[in-house]
């Protein structure tokens, strides 16, 4: 599932963010370009993380930004960014410097994909081989090669 979702269309690597709030913009706008959320939802996850706070870093440097079902999801999705700079979500958590944006449409269908995403992300090696992509096909593959449980991509890293 992670892989028809991730593709070439839902990540940009090397994105200039001028702060956390323009990050979650641009992860947004992927979102919205294909499909996944109404153009309202990407307002909504920036009030979410105003509102909520920097609970959306879940990993060191990563960051999955969402907001509810009713603030324009249209189908379950994700977009992927890897920032040049890494940006400020909270002045008591490190910066994140991978925008993971995320759409729900109610309160369950997304669990598997949360899952496959929890899979690959846990395994820091996996986290440092999104950060040095130079291209969106080493990031397909690595999706394509996490689908079951985390492990270390094919460089050892």
């Amino acid at each position: 599932m992670l892989s028809e979702v991730l593709n070439g269309k839902t990540i940009s690597l090397g994105v200039e963010a001028t702060d956390w709030r323009d990050a979650v913009r641009k992860g947004g706008r992927l979102l919205v370009a294909n499909g996944y959320a109404e153009e309202r939802y990407i307002e909504a996850m920036v009030k979410t993380v105003e509102d909520m706070g920097a609970y959306i870093l879940v990993a060191p440097g990563l960051a999955l930004p969402h907001a509810r079902p009713e603030d324009g999801a249209l189908k379950p999705g994700l977009s992927l960014m890897t920032l040049k700079k890494p940006v400020l979500f909270s002045a008591e958590r490190p910066p994140a410097d991978i925008i993971l944006s995320f759409v729900a449409v109610d309160n369950t269908s997304h669990i598997g994909l949360l899952r496959e995403v929890a899979a690959m992300c846990s395994e820091p090696s996996n986290l440092q081989l999104i950060r040095q992509a130079k291209t969106v096909s080493e990031i397909a593959e690595l999706i394509r090669t996490s689908g079951g449980p985390a492990r270390s991509g094919p460089t050892g890293a």
